[in-house]
């Protein structure tokens, strides 16, 4: 079978996306800020920025969100400046509540800020709480860069050089579309192979739905800013996902001791068994026999799968770190991708073997719909398979997810994840094709 190149021209000639599937930098900015222990996620922006983040991932996790503005107008952002701005709206926020007691302020950009040009880093020698800044304009990247760009500057911005290492730790930088639960799976499995975990961002603790104290003033992650200032003497980084090399190369150079592995994405059973032989490499443990069971799932589970996937066809579209995955999972088990539409340009778009790879929206989507028999997307692929003649299976994953509930508690990571996304996705195409 031949594959087509990515056609990234397809986007180049539309004046404007239809049905778009791509999200802000500055949401992946303040999703990012909210896996951070006791942050203030600060969007440098007007009061409509911030209210549309704010009911977004409420809506998606359906969980109180941490999230602030500087309240910034196009009149007062020519007027006062983008300081007084940000410095006025940190004391309003701090002396309405006086329990709210941040240990760093996420501060990130908008278009509209970026355009004005503010500079977001001299602003803080004024400001006595810890801050990160990030510049995140709108008219650039998406979702997913905006939450690898604040790794990297918390990476840059607090932690400190080292020229040790500690031998049994390990840091996990995984990409934007890993819900809480996939993190916490993540940390616990290397967890059990004897590292001491941790991540970044960490949503593990983070729009979980347990309710904890002070959840929705700041943010509930599960790593704080004493522990990002001695990343640099970990042992090993392990990104997850493309876009987060940027963040383990600015972690290599606080320390050139460091061990850098990375995986475009922990799902089928390839990459695991890859990413348990590094474990056992640098650990030199064996793993849990609970781990080779739910190998021994994973394989089970292929073979089940195999009868429905391998004779069906396939739509993906989102962010291209978790579209990849899902990808080489489905083929993995025969399956055929007809189309992966993913949010922005991507190096790994250029791995995957399909016969349509590119940057586009939904309306570019539609016209792979018909012939498909499962589609992946957001949950604004719904209302367009229901106008198409074919009774076509969907499958939400990726943001937003407002149909469904539990959306942080999905996991499709890892050995145990990967059976259960090909059994959800047999499911799903059984109800097609046998005509339920």
């Amino acid at each position: 079978m031949e594959f087509k190149k990515i056609e990234l021209s397809k986007r180049e000639h539309k004046p404007l996306q239809v049905n778009p599937i791509k999200h802000s930098q500055p949401m992946g900015a303040a999703l990012a800020f909210m896996g951070i222990r006791n942050c203030m996620p600060l969007m440098h922006a007007s009061q409509g920025c911030a209210s549309y983040t704010k009911v977004f991932y409420t809506r998606h996790f359906n969980e109180p969100i941490a999230m602030y503005n500087t309240s910034v107008s196009d009149i007062t952002a020519i007027l006062d400046g983008g300081d007084y701005s940000i410095l006025m709206a940190i004391e309003n926020i701090t002396k309405k509540n006086k329990t709210l007691k941040p240990e760093i302020i996420g501060l990130h950009t908008t278009g509209l800020t970026e355009t004005k040009g503010d500079d977001v880093r001299s602003v803080g020698t004024h400001i006595e709480i810890p801050y990160c800044y990030v510049n995140t304009p709108d008219y650039e990247g998406g979702m997913e860069s905006g939450w690898a760009l604040t790794a990297k500057a918390l990476i840059v911005q607090h932690t400190k050089a080292a020229t040790e290492i500690k031998p049994n730790k390990l840091l996990l930088l995984p990409h934007v579309s890993m819900q809480p639960i996939e993190v916490e799976k993540i940390k616990e499995f290397c967890e059990g192979c004897g590292f001491e975990t941790l991540a970044l961002p960490d949503l593990s603790t983070s729009l979980d739905g347990y309710l904890s104290e002070g959840q929705g003033k700041l943010g509930t992650g599960a790593i704080g800013v004493d522990d990002i200032a001695e990343l640099a003497n970990s042992a090993t980084v392990v990104t997850i996902g493309t876009s987060m090399i940027m963040a383990a190369n600015a972690l290599l150079q606080k320390n050139d001791k460091i061990n850098h592995i990375h995986f475009n994405h922990l799902m089928g059973l390839e990459n695991n068994d890859n990413f348990v032989a590094q474990l056992m490499k640098i650990g030199q443990n064996e793993p849990k026999s609970s781990v080779k069971r739910w190998r021994g799932r994973l394989q089970d589970a292929m073979l089940d799968a195999h009868f429905l996937i391998g004779s069906s066809h396939f739509v993906i579209t989102g962010e291209p770190d978790m579209c990849v995955g899902m990808c080489e999972l489905l083929q993995s088990v025969g399956g055929t991708i007809d189309a992966l539409i993913a949010t922005n340009y991507s190096p790994v778009l250029e791995t995957i073997k399909a016969q349509n790879v590119f940057v586009g929206d939904l309306e570019d989507a539609v016209t792979h719909f018909e012939k498909a028999d499962l589609v992946i997307s957001n949950f604004h692929a719904e209302r367009l398979l229901h106008s198409q003649e074919k009774h076509t299976a969907l499958t939400l994953r990726g943001f937003p997810n407002y149909e469904e509930l539990g959306n942080q508690l999905k996991n499709d990571q890892l050995y145990e994840g990967s059976a259960q996304f090909l059994f959800e996705v047999a499911n799903a195409l059984r109800h097609v094709k046998h005509g339920r």
